[in-house]
């Protein structure tokens, strides 16, 4: 996208899921480390944050994965 688009465009990636995580209702999953590598500007999280045990925990490892 960003070579059709310019640097400047940025890109979302809905539906992250963890490894290993359902992919629930989703058809087209990535895990934030996958987002990270496909050069994406910001990831939309949902379930794997608010339904976890740990929603903080949870949500430290996504910016974890994501960031590296």
């Amino acid at each position: 996208m960003k070579e059709v688009c310019g640097a400047g465009f940025l890109t979302v990636t809905p539906g992250i899921r963890f490894a290993g995580n359902a992919k629930d209702d989703q058809s087209r999953i990535a895990t934030p480390a996958n987002a990270a590598g496909m050069g994406c500007d910001y990831i939309v999280v949902g379930r794997p944050i608010i339904a976890a045990a740990d929603p903080l925990g949870a949500y430290k490892r996504c910016v974890q994965e994501f960031l590296g």
